[in-house]
């Protein structure tokens, strides 16, 4: 189960970036983000609600504000990055923060088995052959910088995500995006405008920002079921997600070697899936 809902994670988070970043080339970054994290906040609020798992715990509380504001520095970098610089390259970046819960989970002492180890070796492959030639199209610096720094805080709060999920997946959740509505606000409140928004973004506002919370709510619940290890693999692999949306909406073309990213990748995923 905790697999399923990692992957359904990477679906969900690679649908979100792929609208995010489309918007963000068009409205500023913090524009986008502080637009469509309240309609986040209002599904996962919603979701504790009905659920029953509003109860507000102290490690949660820290675990989620802690997640919640290094989240929100990743996103600005991860958007700006995708506005100034190419989806190809730029997503598979980001998503390399991977190997900081990857690596945390191992040194706690979680054992995988010899399929397990195939498996994310041959997704983490996967995800990089998906990014296609643009690994070698000669990428300017900035996009690249940002899109470290988004991986680095990214795998940062993937991690305390994961800490709160074990707690309380849903109220984890709602105190990050608490958190990072309430930064927003306060910026918007400084600068006194919202970026440019118009009426005509807000559909796609409420599906980034209610995507990515639903992602962000499935990959702790599988953190809080699995192993850190795993999920973090599985739910780092929304980049071919946003490649293969890029083909099917875009229409851009995708080169041979990634088609083989996207096969490995679901190599990688079965060797996964069946080797615990």
């Amino acid at each position: 189960m905790s697999a399923i809902l990692a992957l359904l994670s990477s679906v969900v988070w690679g649908t979100s970036d792929f609208f995010g970043g489309t918007l963000a080339r068009k409205r500023p970054p913090i524009a986008v983000i502080g637009g469509s994290q309240p309609f986040g906040l209002i599904l996962v609020a919603l979701i504790a609600v009905m659920f029953g798992q509003w109860k507000m715990q102290a490690d949660v509380l820290v675990y989620g504000a802690v997640s919640g504001a290094i989240g929100l520095v990743g996103l600005m970098c991860f958007y700006a990055a995708l506005a100034s610089g190419r989806m190809g390259i730029v997503s598979p970046i980001a998503s390399m923060g991977v190997v900081i819960p990857l690596f945390i989970g191992l040194a706690k002492g979680e054992n995988l088995s010899k399929l397990e180890v195939f498996g994310v070796a041959i997704a983490i492959l996967g995800l990089v052959l998906a990014s296609g030639p643009e690994l070698s199209g000669g990428a300017p610096a900035k996009p690249v910088i940002l899109a470290l720094s988004a991986a680095l805080t990214f795998g940062v709060a993937i991690y305390f995500m994961a800490l709160g999920g074990t707690i309380n997946p849903t109220m984890t959740i709602v105190v990050m995006r608490v958190v990072q509505v309430s930064i927003v606000l306060v910026v918007a409140l400084s600068v006194r405008h919202i970026g440019g928004l118009a009426r005509n973004d807000i559909p796609t506002l409420i599906l980034i920002g209610t995507t990515d919370a639903a992602a962000n709510l499935l990959f702790a619940t599988a953190a809080a079921i699995g192993l850190l290890s795993i999920t973090s693999v599985l739910g780092s692999l929304f980049p071919v997600v946003t490649v293969i949306l890029a083909w099917w909406i875009h229409k851009e073309r995708l080169a041979a070697i990634q088609y083989c990213g996207i096969l490995a990748t679901m190599i990688g995923v079965l060797s996964i899936t069946f080797g615990r």
